[in-house]
């Protein structure tokens, strides 16, 4: 093998993109620009965002108060809805996702005082609102903060 008998493998290399060389070239004349107009023209075309003149959607509808990237988002559940587990199970973020009573993980999972409780279970939980550990305690279960 000889350095002029080198090339690249089949497919490998694409030939240069040669905009405007003419109609042979299947790019030549108005070279992809279509006939007249703004962006036929050098320098043509409007900036990211222009809507024609009209006024801009984003001075329409401004952005208003502040998001504060610090905030937790708890994925929430109800003490009600921790009913429907069998005695002494241990619930959970991954089990209450398991049976899908939360969909997203979130920043943790936040146990509210919402219905009532019967059941006897031991919750581990980022969060417990005073009305949920008590209704939990009351019921004979355990509470734990992870």
């Amino acid at each position: 093998m000889k350095l002029h008998e080198l090339s690249p493998a089949e497919g490998s290399a694409k030939a240069a993109y040669r905009k405007g060389r003419g109609p042979g070239s299947g790019n030549g004349k108005t070279a992809g620009k279509g006939h007249k107009g703004q962006n036929a023209r050098s320098g043509g075309g409007v900036r990211p965002g222009f809507e024609g003149g009209q006024f801009p959607i984003y001075r329409l509808h401004p952005k208003r108060g502040f998001k504060n990237p610090f905030a937790k988002n708890y994925a929430i559940v109800n003490v009600k809805d921790l009913e429907a587990f069998v005695d002494e199970t241990v619930v959970d973020l991954d089990l209450l996702l398991a049976t899908r009573k939360v969909r997203k993980p979130l920043d943790g999972l936040k146990v509210l005082g919402g219905g009532e409780l019967t059941k006897k279970l031991t919750v581990k939980a980022k969060v417990f609102t005073a009305s949920a550990k008590e209704k939990i305690e009351s019921a004979g279960g355990k509470v734990e903060e992870v």
